[in-house]
């Protein structure tokens, strides 16, 4: 086996400087910018041997997403577009962390673990964020790719989910999209203007307000708009001349629900928000009383369920039809869509949501070959081709690589078009159960573990059952209590049927937390 290269791969430039433990979980690495170059250097390394293991392009985004413009981080894309495979989670922790003096032999310990052949050619798809810490993060990850003779195609400024669109792209050779940004464009603006015949319906105004959360999205937007013409307006906000997330994004609105900063609040109008990296979105509006509304990822989901149910009834087609939910899912919408949708266990359709707003919706490739086979059937009915034909566009519409702010975006704007609805008619569809989130500052989130989908605390040892007691107190109360991936805080969630029981029982649960993480004394027990 050939080693040549991999014994030249220390570079001065980017030794390791921080002693502290990295680890990359679901959002990659993701910490101060000023400690990642040495990771971004090795993550160059192993995307290059990750695409010689798969034989296909894999992906490298340099990104913090929603967290604050001193941190950074960096995610690997697989070839389908997916997120880097579990297993080599661990070995990316690994070769992030072991000292200078340790990394030729991790490196051949990679190669010689994972069979990986060093013949092979291997190409890596780069893109960053607006941080002023990219730029000089992505010369550190290009330079890791080059030590190692990978080929890197960087497109610069794009949005995590024009990254993974543009890895499937190329590994599909074209067949999922045109592998430019330009391609993307077109694909998602010219299905959606196939969708619409007429600007407005009903209620509906083909008109939004948009938090750009002054990230990449702001820049991403403005490129659209040109795309999309005269179908919608997007009013932006936000947009690049504030600091990234700051009081803004749609983490921000998720979390302390209230609408962004430098943001006109005019009564029941439209609004959205992304996040930084624009993979999530949200909707919200004021009333006339100024009483802030939250339309989250809940209530996308449920949107998009529904509306898909009547297509499929319509058209006729016999698809399973499945929604996915997190553990921060309200109980309102998992109410509604129990009792409202069609529940699979194996589905040809998924829909996969989470309430902060990160979601797309995945097709089998047997069912998008069906649909559009079955467009082409001269039997069908007029309501019957008029249905399937607008799954045909949707499916266009949606970016399936990943949770897509803007592919989302006009997939609502689709649905509330088409049923001539405003965002107060939306709303209506159910109740949401009220509900409030808190982070909590600890030292050690790590004594903090969690099972059945983050929903149960089986760490300290009886967290959980005093959880459980507190929520048994609340009339439809629900709390559960998470460690956060990137930063050392413990995430809390509460709802119950009560506003004012929803801020005793955050709270509560919030005194738990500290308590049985150390944070506070516990109180002496009466003898």
């Amino acid at each position: 086996m050939d080693f040549s290269r991999v014994d030249n791969i220390l570079n001065d430039k980017y030794v390791k400087k921080y002693n502290g433990n990295i680890q990359y979980g679901t959002a990659g690495f993701r910490t101060k910018a000023d400690v990642l170059g040495h990771v971004l250097y090795r993550m160059g390394l192993l995307a290059v041997l990750r695409s010689k293991v798969k034989n296909a392009a894999v992906g490298l985004m340099i990104t913090a997403s929603h967290n604050w413009e001193v941190d950074n981080g960096v995610k690997l894309i697989d070839p389908a577009g997916e997120m880097l495979e579990a297993a080599w989670e661990h070995i990316a922790t690994n070769l992030a962390n072991v000292d200078d003096s340790n990394l030729v032999s991790t490196i051949k310990h990679i190669i010689k673990e994972q069979n990986v052949d060093m013949s092979i050619d291997a190409r890596v798809i780069t893109g960053r964020d607006t941080r002023e810490s990219s730029h000089a993060l992505l010369d550190a990850a290009t330079t890791g790719i080059i030590a190692l003779n990978g080929i890197v195609q960087n497109f610069g400024i794009v949005t995590t989910p024009q990254l993974h669109y543009l890895v499937v792209c190329i590994n599909t050779n074209g067949s999922y999209g045109e592998p430019t940004l330009h391609g993307y464009y077109v694909k998602l603006s010219e299905a959606f203007k196939r969708l619409r015949h007429k600007t407005n319906n009903g209620q509906y105004t083909a008109e939004l307000s948009l938090d750009a959360a002054n990230g990449v999205g702001g820049i991403v937007m403005k490129k659209l708009q040109d795309y999309l013409g005269t179908t919608i307006t997007v009013n932006m906000y936000n947009d690049g001349n504030g600091e990234l997330n700051y009081m803004c994004g749609a983490d921000y609105v998720k979390v302390q629900q209230v609408p962004p900063v430098n943001f006109p609040n005019k009564p029941n109008v439209r609004c959205a928000s992304v996040d930084g990296d624009a993979d999530r979105i949200i909707y919200f509006y004021l009333d006339e009383k100024d009483k802030f509304h939250l339309l989250d990822g809940d209530r996308v989901a449920a949107l998009i369920a529904e509306y898909f149910k009547e297509l499929l009834q319509e058209s006729r087609l016999s698809f399973q039809l499945g929604l996915v939910q997190t553990a921060y899912a309200n109980g309102g919408s998992t109410d509604y869509l129990s009792n409202i949708l069609v529940k699979a266990q194996e589905f040809d359709i998924g829909i996969y949501f989470e309430a902060n707003g990160h979601g797309t919706v995945l097709f089998k490739e047997t069912v998008i070959e069906a649909i559009k086979n079955t467009v082409r059937n001269p039997e069908l009915s007029a309501n019957e081709k008029a249905a399937v034909s607008k799954l045909v566009n949707i499916i266009d519409v949606i970016n399936q690589t990943v949770g897509d702010a803007f592919s989302i975006m006009l997939l609502v704007e689709t649905i509330l078009h088409e049923k001539g609805w405003n965002i107060i008619e939306w709303e209506r569809m159910y109740k949401d159960l009220p509900n409030k989130q808190l982070k909590v500052k600890v030292h050690d989130k790590s004594v903090i573990k969690t099972t059945n989908a983050e929903r149960q605390c089986i760490s300290p040892e009886g967290l959980q059952d005093k959880i459980d007691e507190l929520v048994s107190q609340y009339n439809k109360g629900r709390s559960f209590v998470r460690p956060s991936g990137t930063e050392d805080i413990v995430r809390i969630y509460a709802e119950c049927e009560n506003v004012d029981d929803v801020n005793g029982l955050v709270m509560d649960v919030a005194y738990l937390v500290l308590k049985h993480t150390g944070e506070v004394k516990p109180e002496p027990e009466c003898l």
